[in-house]
This record gives C-alpha cells, structure tokens and sequence, in this order.
C-alpha cells in the first residue's frame, strides 16, 4: 500500500510538471475558444436563454463581428475586469500591514502565548489567520512555527508542515475577510452575469461557513499534527539550531496600541450603523444590501491603512508620508505576475460571454443533470470532490475558478442553488488539496524551509506528511458543507443554500 501511494505521488509530480503555467494555459483556452466558437457558428448552434426564453445564436470570434469586438473591448475588458482594481485597492492597505512588520509580530505573539499541547492548534491557525497577507502567509508562518518547535525542544519540521498545512486551508476559512473574498466574489458576479440575473455576491458571502470551517479545520490539523506528525517524525535529531526571537517590550507596546486603535475603528463603524438614518443602511434600514456591505473593500482598506500605520509608526518605521507610499507601493509591485496573469483572464471572461459558449454548456449540464434526476447535495459533493482533484495539475485558486465560473455558477444557478452556495463549495475543493499539489509555487519553498532542519527532505516526502491533512480537512469540510444544507443554514450574511 506506501509503494502504491508513493508511485501515485510520483505519477501526479510527473504530470504536474509537463504542464504548463497558469498565463501559458489561458492563452490556450481563449485560442481554444476562438476555434470552438468559430465552428459553433458555422454549425448554426444556438441556446434558449433561461431567463428571457429567447434563442440565442452562439458567436464566433473570429467573424467579422468578433474581430469588431475583439480590437475595442480589449482594453475595457481588463480595466473594467472587477476583482483587478478589488484586489489592488485591498493589497494597499494589507500591504502596508505586512510590510511594517505587523502581521508576523501578532502571529508570533499569537503563537508563544499558548500553552505546549495547544502549539499545533495556535500554529494551523496562525497560518489560516495569516492569509489576510496573502501569499506572504507562506513565507511566514511555516520557518516562525519551525523555529518555535524547536525552541520548545519539539521536532521543528512538525511545526513547518503544521504552518504550511494551516496557510494552505486558510485560503477557504478564517475569521478575517482577505483579498481572496473579493476576487472570487468578483469572478462569480462575472459569471452571473451570463444569466442577466440581478442576483449578486458580495466578499462576506461565505463568511458564516468561513467562521465554522476555522474552527473546524483547526481542530482537525492540531489533532494530525499531535496523533500522526509528531509520532511520524519522531525527536529531532539534527544539527541544525536557531532560536525565536521573543515580542520585545516595544513591539508589545506597539500591538497593544494598534489594538485599541483597531477597537476605535470598530467601534466608530457601529456607532455610524446605529444612528438613525444611517447612511450604511439601505432605505429600509438594513443590512442586506446597504452601502455597507457593498463599499465594505473601502472599510476594510481603511481599516488595515490606519493599523498598519499606528504600528509603523510606533515601531519607528514609518517617519514619512513617503514611507507609507514605500510601502504601499512595494506591496503592489509584490502583485506584477498576477496583474499580468488577469489580464488574460480578464478577456477569457469576457470571450467567454460574449460568444455564448458559457450559457450553452450551463444550459446543458443544467439539463444532463436534471435528466438524470442529479440534482441534489449529491452533485455538488461531486463537484466539490471535481475541484480537489483538478487543483492538483492546475494549482491557482482565482485562475482555476475563472475557468470553472462562467461554466458552474449558471449550471447551478439553473438547479436553484445560490452562486455563494456554489462558490463556496469550490474554494472547500480548492483549498483542501493546494497543499499536496506539487504544481504549487510555494511547494519548492516551504521544501526549503524543511532541508534547513533536514537537508534528505524530498518533495514525496512533503506531500507524504500533508495528505493525512488534506484527506481530513476535504472530509471534515464536506460533513460540515453538507450540514450547512441539510439544517438550511445560510452560507454568509446575504447567501442562502436555495435562490428565493
């Protein structure tokens, strides 16, 4: 059975690694799309609209029309392209955050207040916390937990798989509301709009399951690491030796602080929600919608602006106007590759609309399933299951869900489920596997920070210690998903299972 296994992590490496990067793969679906729906066109192929009952002709891209389209939506495609100018906006003040030393010094305060038997909880998460700095996350919480282990005269590779393990499942749970949720909440209003649907989701769509599924996912990854990770590995028996550096007096000071200053905030916002006629709330005083939820990217990029700067200023590290735009400005030159890498997707979107291809597949999957009488839990799971397994050759939450949107969220949308619903059952396939996927960029990384304590570390080896977690972690996140469904609990303030 372990040769078995370690055979089919060489088969799934070998795979992972003949294909080809995310922008590389793009530029072959939009010429894929260029020849499909050029012969959907000759072909005569048509759609009856779901909702206007109106058949509806497939386009090519390179008609006459299509070519017309092409050479004037090419720049509005992208600029207009909502998750870019979401995702710029939120790095801006998470940025800042990260950059002046905030984040790493609560995680490490988080993680040295905690008492020995609770360190692998408070580590995974640390790590799911950590995601609030996105792919930084990787960065830091794995070689801190590593080191912290080690200072507790524990085997340091637990705590940098623990860490890893925590990252990697945080990119779908957590308790603060990340870049992450605005771009795929982006990506998901694209693709409703394949419907022409007024229905919409917002970034805290997903935010009560996103509550339940931390301390879900933190129960189980605590428990791995105590019952099958530290036994696995044993006592450390290297040579290699680094201390932690313990929270000093002023950084301590500076958190304090920052808190309060956090608290303020807070408390100001509800105080805004609470005055009558207030201009959060919509015209009958509620939440759902309101200019509150709808310019919640400006409260949240306010938010980590004034922290970050409390704290940047405290620690003596922000002493100018031009440190703030510094920092700021490394944060969004830290982002180059994915700006380059939407602006492909940005046009596969809107391809992808415009020629119809993205209603005629929802239309027909809506109605093979529907056939079929699959059209309950059971098809989700499924699809759930479908993205688990797909991550493992193309490893990138938001591109992976560009292409699964237009093609899902309408198909479901048709089978009456809420696209929140649908895109959260995504992010659970997502991101219950990144952590196995040897096509992950921070897969070779996090290798490295292992060969430090242990230089025979082999990326078999890695992806051997995390599949325990990420088998738990899908099956915990499934129970609780289809719990969710079968007790009618809404998935985020604004997200029921069904559309009413």
């Amino acid at each position: 059975m372990k040769r078995i296994g370690q055979k089919s992590l060489i088969i799934i490496e070998k795979i992972g690694n003949k294909l080809p990067e995310p922008l590389t793969i793009f530029l072959l679906l939009i010429g894929l799309l260029f020849l499909t729906s050029t012969v959907f066109q000759l072909a005569g192929v048509t759609v009856i609209h779901p909702s206007t009952m109106e058949e509806t002709a497939i386009k090519g891209l390179l008609s006459s029309e299509g070519i017309a389209y092409i050479v004037t939506s090419l720049v509005s495609n992208f600029v207009q392209f909502t998750p870019l100018g979401i995702v710029i906006t939120m790095m801006l003040g998470i940025g800042l955050a990260e950059r002046v030393g905030l984040l790493e010094t609560f995680i490490k305060k988080m993680m040295l207040s905690a008492p020995v038997w609770l360190i692998p909880y408070m580590i995974f998460f640390a790590g799911n916390f950590a995601t609030v700095a996105t792919d930084s996350a990787f960065l830091i919480v794995p070689p801190l937990a590593g080191i912290i282990y080690y200072s507790l005269k524990m085997n340091p590779l637990v705590g940098i798989i623990t860490g890893f393990a925590g990252v990697s499942s945080g990119y779908a749970t957590g308790i603060l509301i990340t870049a992450n949720e605005p771009l795929l909440a982006g990506i998901t209003n694209e693709a409703i709009a394949i419907l022409g649907s007024d229905v919409s989701v917002s970034p805290i769509s997903n935010y009560y399951f996103m509550v339940a599924g931390v301390i879900i996912c933190t129960l189980i990854g605590g428990t791995i690491s105590r019952k099958i990770t530290e036994p696995r590995l044993g006592l450390y028996q290297g040579e290699q030796k680094e201390e932690v550096k313990p929270v000093t007096k002023e950084e301590t000071a500076a958190l304090k602080t920052t808190g309060i200053v956090a608290a303020i905030y807070v408390a100001l916002l509800l105080l805004a929600l609470m005055i009558p006629n207030s201009p959060l709330r919509n015209e009958n005083g509620g939440l759902l919608p309101s200019p509150l939820l709808d310019g919640l990217v400006t409260f949240l990029l306010v938010f980590f602006f004034i922290i970050g700067l409390t704290y940047g200023i405290k620690m003596k590290r922000i002493s100018s106007i031009n440190d703030v735009g510094r920092f700021m400005g490394e944060s969004v030159s830290s982002m180059k590759n994915f700006i380059v890498l939407v602006f492909f997707i940005a046009q596969f979107t809107a391809f992808f609309q415009w020629t119809g291809i993205g209603l005629w597949l929802s239309v027909a999957g809506a109605q093979t399933l529907t056939t079929f009488g699959f059209t309950g839990i059971g098809a989700i799971i499924c699809f759930i299951i479908f993205t688990s397994l797909i991550n493992m050759v193309i490893s990138s939450g938001s591109g992976l869900w560009a292409i699964f949107a237009p093609i899902f969220i309408p198909m479901f949308m048709q089978l009456g489920y809420h696209p929140g619903f649908i895109q959260m059952a995504y992010r659970i396939g997502d991101s219950s596997t990144s952590m196995i996927s040897p096509l992950l960029p921070y897969m070779v990384v996090i290798l490295e920070f292992l060969r430090r304590w242990d230089k025979k570390m082999a990326l078999g080896t890695l992806i051997s210690y995390t599949l325990p977690y990420s088998i738990a972690i899908l099956i915990g996140m499934i129970i609780l998903f289809v719990a969710f469904y079968l007790l009618g609990i809404p998935i985020g303030p604004d997200v029921d299972v069904r559309l009413q």
